[in-house]
């Protein structure tokens, strides 16, 4: 069962989960420590923060978007969300915080007070995807848990729960399929059967481990036991 097959309170629930576990993280960095390197090359964490909080209101809108039939899409262009992660980085770290506080709080209250017929609306993701509005929840659960590593101050895919990890695996999996990518790469998850991601190639490369080991190295965040992962993965986002 994936992500997307769950009742939606158990969605919800999950992206709340991973909200406090990012959370968590960021409150035990110092004010210095935020100006310090993350996973992503190029961002420091400040970067990083402006991107978590200003990837909410853009949900905000999505949200929305789903409630007026109003279209509002997530950001004018790639320039300018490049643009407000580059100035939001240079905010004070108290501002960056709040920054951060307040579109949590203000994607949460979209939820809770989205109609049930709205969730069910389409909306356009930054990729240009038309998806439902409950789209929203796996796309804010990746983006909570997946960067709450990248801030590199102890977050571990082995937190993550195993439907995100599935979910995320499938996901990447499937983005590398889309673009023609990995072809001869095999996953091979302990426990379970060996997936190539060019079913009708024949494997030239096989990545195995632990399933969070596996979802890290394919994240693109590292290959820490893992066995093959000296081949980088391809990009999938």
């Amino acid at each position: 069962m994936g992500f997307n097959d769950l009742e939606l309170s158990e969605r919800l629930l999950i992206a709340r989960r991973g909200t406090a576990y990012l959370s968590q993280r960021l409150a035990e960095l110092t004010d210095d420590e935020l100006a310090g390197p993350t996973l992503l090359d190029g961002w420091t964490r400040q970067h990083l923060t402006a991107h978590i909080g200003y990837n909410a209101a853009a949900l905000c809108r999505l949200m929305d978007w789903a409630a007026t039939g109003v279209e509002t899409p997530m950001y004018a262009s790639t320039e300018q969300r490049a643009q407000e992660i580059a100035e939001g980085a240079t905010l004070s770290p108290a501002a960056l915080r709040n920054l951060f506080a307040h579109t949590v709080a203000r994607l949460d209250e979209k939820w809770r007070h989205l109609p049930e017929s709205a969730w069910q609306a389409q909306v356009r993701t930054a990729q240009g995807r038309l998806v439902p509005a409950e789209e929203t929840v796996w796309m804010r659960t990746r983006e909570v848990w997946i960067h709450a590593v990248d801030l590199d101050n102890g977050g571990r895919f082995g937190d993550f729960p195993k439907v995100v990890l599935e979910s995320l695996l499938d996901d990447i999996v499937g983005m590398w399929r889309k673009k023609d990518l990995g072809a001869g790469i095999a996953i091979e998850v302990d426990g379970g059967s060996t997936v190539a991601v060019t079913p009708d190639a024949e494997p030239t490369h096989v990545v195995r481990g632990p399933l969070p080991a596996v979802v890290r190295w394919a994240a693109g965040r590292g290959a820490v036991g893992v066995e093959g992962g000296d081949l980088t993965p391809p990009r999938w986002l």
